[in-house]
């Protein structure tokens, strides 16, 4: 497991009975997690601090109970790069803190290259990027990143990130079906040093097109391979989908980037609690080549 334990401005106080309370900055909020069926050490819903509770409805979906002022948005820093911060629909709160650790892996793969082969040009494309957390952290460290993910008000709070991390120039912002955009960039004749991607578990495409990923990664990551140069860097994959597990991450990037002499390795992602333990967030795959 690779574990996220460098937040400052993060970190999870408790958690029990599906849910984890979490501090992001000044704030804290409790909000539902599967992976928590154990009790909690006390009552979460009465600690002091608590700003706000997302509560799921018997219909479906749910919503956030505020307890205390909570700002529309504010940010939070993780090393030298800044996040905005928002309490969505579906609880997210546009950050993934457990992603902080794949954010070091990759910057170290970027600054080393760029120190063993200085000048060479680090093109890295990020698909289903999201609010940009990898696409800021590539960038930051001097890489080249073309940012793709079909949802404008995403791509556009990716923006916002990158400028609140001091990044003006650097990325390409596409709003696109990712599956699309990676097959128009085969026939263009693009090729990326890197790739990242987070697909989700299921998806529907503009065109009515349905995604499941158990169904459609292999393809994807195989597909995918075709748009990059002879020599690449590295390759990662991130799942949130239960049951996929991380040797079968592994085991795709192995198979489908056999014609690059890759060496893959897949772990889970976690995070430190102030209990003493960590919770699980997620599996990812990182391929590296020779």
């Amino acid at each position: 497991m690779k574990t996220a334990e460098n937040w400052k401005d993060y970190t999870i106080i408790a958690t029990g009975d599906g849910m984890k309370l979490e501090r992001w900055g000044d704030v804290v909020l409790l909000r539902p997690d599967p992976q928590v069926i154990w009790h909690p050490s006390f009552d979460l819903y009465s600690y002091k601090g608590l700003n706000a509770v997302y509560r799921r409805s018997s219909r479906g979906g749910g919503g956030w109970e505020y307890l205390k002022p909570v700002p529309e948005e504010w940010t939070v820093s993780y090393r030298d790069l800044n996040f905005i911060v928002k309490p969505m629909g579906f609880k997210h709160t546009g950050l993934f803190p457990e992603q902080a650790a794949n954010w070091d892996s990759m910057r170290s793969l970027i600054e080393e290259c760029a120190f063993l082969k200085p000048g060479r040009e680090i093109k890295v494309l990020n698909l289903f990027a999201y609010t940009g957390g990898a696409s800021v952290a590539c960038a930051k460290s001097g890489a080249l990143v073309t940012h793709v993910d079909a949802a404008r008000g995403m791509v556009e709070r990716a923006g916002r990130n990158a400028r609140l991390s001091g990044i003006e120039s650097g990325i390409r912002y596409i709003i696109d079906d990712c599956f699309k955009f990676v097959k128009k960039e085969i026939r263009r004749g693009n090729r990326y040093d890197a790739i990242i991607m987070d697909p989700p578990s299921y998806g529907r495409g503009p065109g009515g097109e349905m995604w499941k990923i158990e169904d459609d990664i292999f393809d994807f990551v195989c597909t995918c391979s075709q748009v990059l140069v002879q020599d690449p860097l590295f390759v990662l994959v991130n799942s949130y989908t239960t049951g996929l597990q991380p040797t079968v991450i592994k085991n795709i990037l192995t198979l489908a980037l056999k014609g690059f002499n890759a060496s893959a390795q897949a772990y889970e992602l976690g995070l430190p609690t102030q209990e003493g333990i960590c919770l699980p967030c997620g599996a990812s795959g990182l391929a590296t080549f020779c």
